[in-house]
């Protein structure tokens, strides 16, 4: 698989092009794992160019895998790179937080015609670090949101803890659930403790051609089901001219990935690791994978017909 690395050392854009081995004018922007090159978004470029589709995958910043004041220019940057490349046709997919930025991105920019959201929250998380601070895997940002807009912080919902209590916090919340790792009722609690404002939601009505959300009642990272059928209820009640779809299961965890798109990730094991990260994906192996499955159909069918 051909890859060409890109960079804007000016702003600090990070990502890497995957081209189609196929004539195609349709591209899409990915954001998944922790790097732009590393193996989980190689093989989701690998997968999507599989379906006749190039892929710009991106990332945020090398030394931290974290998010914080992530410029949505970046995906501004993007389209032009794939404008230029011969994509007429784009879109944009992610998952978890990346989720929440592809929807963010497609609220921003027009030129996005198909965003997939996968087990997305409906607000602006505050900003998170991954830099191993006193001995913490992650701690929330110094009062940072997750993105930002023309140099400005968007309003964003803040952690209910500060570090470092919020990472043990989730430590207890996994250990006493039997997952590798569990916030929901960290953002439960966030909510309870911060309602959250208008201004710090994701304006989903200002996104273009078709929506696909993605998500698993048994997900114990947060409640995407809840936030999925709080952003139908807002595109009900606003003007918009998208077309949306919810994909919600009962079993499936945060990984609610399309079957092969995983088996590809992970040859050997991809239902192992569901298992070992979440005490759902261990419990309800046989169902989550016909979530899986069923994903992997209906997204192979939307591909297709975009």
């Amino acid at each position: 698989m051909k890859k060409q690395i890109f960079r804007i050392d000016s702003d600090g854009f990070n990502g890497a092009w995957y081209p189609a081995s196929v004539e195609t004018s349709r591209g899409m922007i990915v954001m998944l794992g922790d790097s732009s090159e590393d193996h989980m978004a190689a093989t989701g470029a690998k997968w999507l160019n599989q379906q006749g589709i190039h892929v710009m995958a991106m990332s945020a910043d090398k030394k931290d895998y974290g998010h914080h004041n992530y410029p949505l220019e970046r995906f501004g940057r993007a389209i032009a790179f794939m404008k230029a490349h011969g994509c007429a046709k784009l879109g944009v997919t992610g998952a978890s937080t990346t989720g929440m930025m592809a929807l963010l991105a497609a609220s921003y920019y027009p030129d996005l015609s198909l965003t997939i959201a996968i087990s997305p929250p409906d607000f602006v998380m505050e900003g998170f670090y991954r830099d191993g601070r006193d001995g913490a895997e992650e701690r929330p940002g110094d009062n940072e949101s997750s993105v930002s807009w023309q140099n400005k912080p968007l309003p964003y919902l803040p952690y209910a803890y500060r570090h470092p209590e919020y990472w043990k916090k989730i430590q207890e919340e996994s250990k006493a659930g039997g997952d590798k790792v569990a916030s929901r009722k960290m953002f439960d609690e966030s909510e309870r403790r911060h309602p959250i404002q208008e201004e710090e939601r994701i304006r989903v009505e200002n996104i273009h051609g078709k929506i696909i959300f993605i998500g698993a009642e048994d997900d114990v990272l947060w409640n995407t089901c809840k936030y999925i059928h709080r952003m139908e209820e807002r595109l009900g009640s606003l003007p918009h001219d998208s077309t949306y779809e919810s994909w919600l299961y009962e079993h499936g965890t945060h990984f609610v990935f399309p079957e092969s798109m995983l088996k590809m990730m992970l040859p050997v094991g991809s239902g192992l690791l569901v298992s070992i990260m979440f005490k759902a994906g261990k419990e309800h192996k046989k169902e989550c994978r016909e979530t899986r499955m069923d994903i992997d159909r209906r997204m192979k069918k939307v591909l297709a017909e975009w």
